[in-house]
Parts: C-alpha cells; structure tokens; sequence
C-alpha cells in the first residue's frame, strides 16, 4: 500500500508540474500590458446603436454600427458557439463600417446580455432553426428588409436557416469554416487524434483558472489564442480589454450556453436539400487544415448551393481571426460588393 500510495502521488507531483509549466508560452511584454489594461479605464467596446429585441420570449441583445459614408447595405454577424457579439475582432467589424456597410452583431440566446435558458431540456432542445429566428428578429427589430449575412462556424450554419427560410431577407451569404450537415456520415468528422491532443494541449490551460482572477483569466484566453493562430498574430491588449470588459460590464461566458448550442446542432437535421432550392450568391471559406469542421464540409457546400464558389486557405485551421486577414476581408468585401 505504501508503494502504490508512493507511485500515485509521484503521478500526482509530476501531473502537478506538467500543468504549471506546459502550455504555450505567453509573450514577454504580456504581464505589463495586462497590467496596463487592469490600471485604466477600460475604453467602451460598443460604440453603435444598442439594444433588445424579444424572439421566442428571450430577450436577443444586439448592436447596429452605421458607416459615416454612404450606406451600402446591412451585414448581420452571426458568431460561433458559445461566443457573443463581443468575440468579434475589432478590425474585423470596423472594416465593413469603413467600406459603407451597416454592420450588425447579436448576442445569441444563452451568452452575452442575451437570455440565457435556464429551465432548457435535453429531451426538447431548441434547434437551430430557433437561433435563426433570433436573428431575424433582430433585423426586425432595426427595420432591415435585406442583409448581407455572414456566419462563422454555427453561425455559418445559422445563417444557412436564414437563406432557407427568410430567402428575401438575404442579399448574399457568407459561410467561414461551416458544414451544412455537422454529423454527416459520409464526409469525415473531426478525428479523434485532434480531439485527443485538443484536450492534452486544454489541460495546461487549467492552471489559469485554477488559480482564478482577472489576471489570470486574460492569461488563459491569451494562450488559447497563442494556441491557435501562434505569436505574430495576437494583440494582447484588445484581448485584455475584451477579457476584462466581459467580467466587468457583461455576464461572462456561460458553459451551459455552449452545450445547449451543441445540442442545437445535433439535433438540427441536413439542410442539403433546402440549400439546393436558394439562389443566393454564397462565398464559401474554409481552410485546407481545419481538423475540427474538415474542408470536405465547406467544399460540399460549394456543390449543393446553386450560387456559391468557394475559397480554399491554404494550411488553415480552424481558426478565427483567420491568420491573412486582410486578404481574406478583401474578398469578403468583393463579394458584397458585387451583389
């Protein structure tokens, strides 16, 4: 017994270790600009017109920014799972504004100063096709006929609902690193050696939480970031002020948004077919390397919808912001502007 309680807090001592010094390491100047960010005041990360919207009985919170210029069109921001209006890169929603667009981002249900679903049930989720109508309501809510409609990830799969179920409500369609049916048996899926070393490179991470505090917490979505698109592409202080601004003066992140929405799209069945039926110009992007949504995804989407063309990114995951992002955003603009 001594042996074996002698072997098991060896493990123990070496797991300890292997979580405090593992995991990427952060930037030199990280702890100065943190504490920079920690010691003013914070800037405000909604300049636009705020406000509520009821969909289905939960209030959907959303933020419409209009360009100086002449207006061109709407664009409506649909963000992935478990992430709100806020996850939206600065640079990347400001170069819609620059190019005469109105762009309008939302807090889905479940994160963000949306609802969050309390009294939800696993045997009788809302789907897919509910988050949609959250979208469609906040375009209601701001009067907006017709929209450009962008979608990452599970946005990309709600902004597909929209086209399919609102046609005239769309005016082009983007769809980044997105499927049309998650759990389709005939394309791959994400691999469980990806899914293994997602969790091995996850576990270092839980120090920061662990130990807890603002601090700690900026850290942690640092090296997240750090994680997925390397050093030279993070700005550390638009992270930090992120961080802090959603402990401060929103609600946080919600673990159980993430899980409902997972459940979202379990249980949204295929749209293929429906997709072959909307004539809406659809740019398709998608990296050669994403082991989470394979590109095989992205490239069926090209095949059934009618109107779409797609745009391969070589040695990208499954990653945003995408790591040549000014390319990227010219092509977006491109697109819109073509319609």
């Amino acid at each position: 017994m001594i042996i074996v309680g002698s072997i098991i807090l060896t493990i123990f001592a070496c797991l300890t270790i292997w979580i405090l010094i593992a995991g990427p390491k952060l930037p030199a100047e990280t702890d100065a600009i943190i504490n920079e960010v920690l010691n003013n005041p914070l800037p405000e990360l909604f300049t636009g017109k705020t406000g509520v919207d009821t969909s289905n009985g939960l209030d959907i919170w959303y933020e419409s920014i209009s360009p100086k210029n002449q207006l061109k069109g709407s664009v409506l921001l649909n963000i992935g799972m478990g992430a709100s209006a806020l996850d939206w890169p600065r640079l990347f929603v400001q170069e819609f504004v620059d190019s005469g667009y109105q762009v309008i981002r939302y807090d889905q249900r479940g994160t963000g100063m949306s609802d969050w679903v309390v009294d939800w049930d696993n045997k009788n989720p809302y789907s897919l096709v509910d988050m949609a109508e959250d979208a469609v309501a906040v375009l209601d809510a701001l009067q907006i006929n017709e929209a450009h409609i962008v979608g990452l990830s599970m946005g990309g799969m709600i902004a597909q609902e929209i086209a399919i179920n609102h046609p005239d409500r769309v005016t082009t369609l983007t769809l980044m690193l997105t499927t049309g049916y998650a759990i389709d048996p005939e394309i791959p899926g994400m691999s469980s050696s990806y899914f293994m070393s997602s969790m091995v490179k996850a576990i270092p991470l839980l120090k920061y939480r662990i130990v807890g505090g603002e601090k700690n917490l900026i850290k942690e979505r640092i090296a997240k970031t750090i994680s997925g698109l390397g050093y030279e592409k993070i700005d550390i202080k638009e992270i930090a002020e992120v961080v802090l601004y959603d402990l401060r003066k929103r609600k946080g992140f919600n673990l159980s948004g993430v899980l409902q929405h997972r459940k979202a799209v379990e249980v949204t069945p295929s749209r293929y077919e429906k997709l072959k039926t909307i004539d809406t110009r659809t740019l398709v992007i998608h990296g050669t390397d994403d082991q989470f949504m394979p590109i095989e995804h992205g490239k069926k989407l090209v095949e059934v919808i009618p109107n779409a063309k797609g745009l391969w990114i070589d040695g990208m995951g499954h990653t945003f912001p995408f790591p040549n992002m000014g390319e990227l955003m010219e092509s977006i603009l491109s697109h819109l502007d073509e319609a």
